[in-house]
Formats: structure tokens, sequence, C-alpha cells
């Protein structure tokens, strides 16, 4: 394959893992929207794109199997790729947690602990994966860095929020008379659950940070 039909196929490559986040970042939107309004046609409409997600993730796998099998690419092209490959399993893996908020969502059948700011959380891991798809795109070790930080945060904000809520139910004696127990504990599994799976979407933004770091500088100090 002569050298300019080689780069064109990175630069298409990175183009579209770029592409596909910009999609998966707009599930997760959608995701806590419909969590946000109890929306359940909004929550179907995450489920089902999730398809979409998938299909691309499958084309772009096989993409970077055959640059490194028939292209056998050496150095910078090959962290390139191999990064490529990595970030786009997080990617998915992220889409399939914003299916997982369109499924909390069609569940829902009252609001728990409006103490509890899911929307405020699931805003910083959306920041989280735009910054470390920008450290993708443009090379930027500062911003792989950045990400590393703002999970401390996420994390801290989400245990946070689970201590509070478990502590309130600890705490509230009208859950004891409370004839509809069962539906409440049911809300609030799932209100758990949403802290949970917010949490690990800030995990696999800095899973992308940590391999643009590795893929810009052959630094694998933020791999684990």
């Amino acid at each position: 394959m002569p050298r300019e039909q080689y780069q064109t196929k990175l630069e298409d490559l990175r183009d579209d893992v770029l592409y596909m986040s910009e999609l998966v970042a707009e599930r997760l939107r959608m995701g806590l929207d419909a969590l946000e309004r109890q929306d359940s046609e909004l929550g179907d409409a995450v489920i089902t794109g999730d398809a979409e997600i998938n299909d691309l993730y499958l084309e772009l796998e096989g993409r970077c199997t055959d640059l490194i099998a028939l292209q056998q690419p050496v150095a910078g092209d090959l962290r390139f790729i191999a990064a490529s490959f990595k970030i786009i399993t997080d990617l998915e893996r992220i889409a399939d947690l914003a299916t997982n908020l369109g499924e909390y969502a069609k569940q829902a059948t009252q609001e728990v602990f409006p103490d509890v700011d899911v929307q405020r959380i699931g805003d910083d891991t959306l920041a989280m994966l735009d910054q470390a798809m920008d450290a993708y795109a443009e090379s930027d070790p500062d911003k792989c860095f950045a990400v590393a930080e703002a999970d401390d945060e996420v994390d801290a904000a989400c245990e946070a929020a689970s201590d509070l809520v478990v502590r309130d139910l600890i705490e509230r004696d009208e859950l004891r008379e409370d004839a509809d127990i069962e539906s409440t504990m049911q809300n609030v599994s799932r209100l758990l659950l949403t802290i949970r799976d917010l949490e690990r979407v800030g995990d696999h933004a800095v899973n992308i940070a940590a391999r643009s770091l590795y893929m810009i500088e052959n630094d694998d100090e933020l791999l684990y």
C-alpha cells in the first residue's frame, strides 16, 4: 500500500474514533435527560440506539486489526492503532452504561433523594469524556493528566452521594411505615446503580486518557 494511502487510513481511523465518541456522548446525555424527566420514550431511544454504536465498534475493531496485520506498523503508528483499539472498547462500554440509564429511566416510579445531584455527577463525567477525547485528538498530554485529576473529584462525589442515600435510609422513620416499601427500595437501588454506573463512566474516561498518554509519549504512568 502506498504511503499516502496508509496515512489516509490512519487519519480516517482517528476521525471515526472521534465520531464514535460523539455518538457515545450524545447517548450518555440522552440517558441523563431521560432519568431527570423519567422519560420512558427517551430511555427507549437510548437503548435502541446502542445497536448503531455496537456496529460502529465492530467496524473500527476490524480496521484496527487489518492495519496491524497487513501493514505491520511500528513505533508511533503502532501505539496510535493500539490506543484507538483500546479507546473504542472503552467507548462501547460507556454506551452500555448509557443504556443502563435508559433502563433506569423506564423503571423509575418516583423521585428519591432529591439532595443527590445525579445530573451534576453526570455532567462531570461527560466533561471528562470530552477532555479525554480532546487529548486523543490533539495529542495533548496535559489533558490526559487533567482527566485523571478530575476522576478523583467524581469518585469523591459518588462516594458522598452513596453515603447520603444509605445514611438517610437508616435514619428514615417513615420508611418503616411505608405501605410500599418494596417500590421505595427498588427506586433506591436504581439510584445507587446510577451512581455506580456514572463512576464507571469516569473510570473509562481515565482509561481513554491513559491510552492517549501512552500513544503520545510512550508513557504508561496512567495505565492500570
